[in-house]
């Protein structure tokens, strides 16, 4: 029998399956960290961080402090992997160089604007690589459960401040994947387990349903 995926799981493993073989990606910290185990058969692609690895992995068993990913987590490394300076990992990013970028996110709202990185009154270090991020990758897919303590995460207009605007291209959770096509918020698929179901509750910003086969 084949084990039941976790809510974070499910979301981590339909990402997966937008990557394409060669692709350099950038992974925000947490879920989207989870993602390389649920790589198709036949893609292998190449993790960049904010911090200056080129060619990161899954930390494993690995642990040495001297080697950690953009969220100061111990990272593993391939045989063919680099180590460059911030200069130059942000040129990577901020030169379009980066297909893919997968972060969490607090709010997205219609207009394809994404708020992740701070809720106003709490105490943050700063938000990081993700701006750069947003408007420099090919794709930006955000990654992240459909509500939070039962509050929508989809809104019409954020209400968190933002990270990036116009910038968000997917949006998976474990209920359904959003795609912003021609401009508009775009409902695409449906988890066949989900009990998601058009316009509900669980949205508060309508989208257009344009299902792939």
């Amino acid at each position: 029998m084949e084990k039941q995926l976790t809510t974070k799981q499910i979301i981590a493993k339909r990402v997966a399956e937008e990557f394409i073989d060669g692709a350099l990606v950038n992974l925000g910290i947490g879920l989207p960290t989870m993602i390389p185990s649920f790589l198709p058969e036949g893609v292998d692609v190449t993790i960049q961080t904010e911090n200056g690895i080129v060619g990161a992995g899954n930390a494993g068993d690995f642990d040495p402090a001297y080697v950690t990913d953009a969220g100061g987590q111990p990272a593993q490394v391939s045989s063919s992997a680099a180590f460059v300076d911030s200069a130059t990992s942000f040129a990577l990013i901020r030169g379009g160089h980066v297909d893919f970028t997968v972060l969490g996110a607090l709010q997205v709202d219609e207009k394809a604007n994404l708020a992740n990185w701070i809720i106003p009154g709490k105490m943050v270090p700063g938000m990081g690589g993700a701006m750069d991020l947003v408007s420099g990758a090919k794709k930006v897919i955000v990654a992240m459960e459909h509500t939070a303590k039962g509050k929508v995460k989809i809104l019409t207009d954020c209400t968190l401040p933002l990270t990036g605007m116009n910038c968000v291209n997917m949006i998976v959770t474990e209920l359904a994947v959003f795609e912003f096509i021609n401009g508009e918020l775009t409902l695409t698929e449906i988890n066949d387990n989900s009990s998601f179901r058009g316009n509900s509750r669980k949205n508060s910003s309508p989208f257009y349903g344009s299902f792939k086969k």
